[in-house]
């Protein structure tokens, strides 16, 4: 069964950051799919599924390496 889970990400504001995020976030292990609502200025919502829940370090990591100004949220 796979787990679907929703983050923020901020600094995110274009379709190429938006591809850059779902690209890292997609080769991480376990990840099935990764989609991101893009809110320009605002918090952009990144949805994972994945076969069990991705570990926060590694998500982290994967935005980080996308775009040194993107974020994940702590909500």
């Amino acid at each position: 069964m796979s787990t679907t889970t929703t983050y923020g990400v901020t600094g995110l504001t274009c379709g190429h950051c938006v591809a850059a995020v779902t690209e890292e976030v997609s080769e991480l292990p376990g990840v099935e799919s990764a989609q991101v609502e893009l809110v320009t200025g605002g918090t952009s919502l990144l949805t994972v599924v994945s076969e069990e829940p991705v570990d926060r370090a590694d998500l982290t990591a994967a935005i980080a390496e996308a775009g040194e100004a993107y974020t994940l949220t702590d909500d």
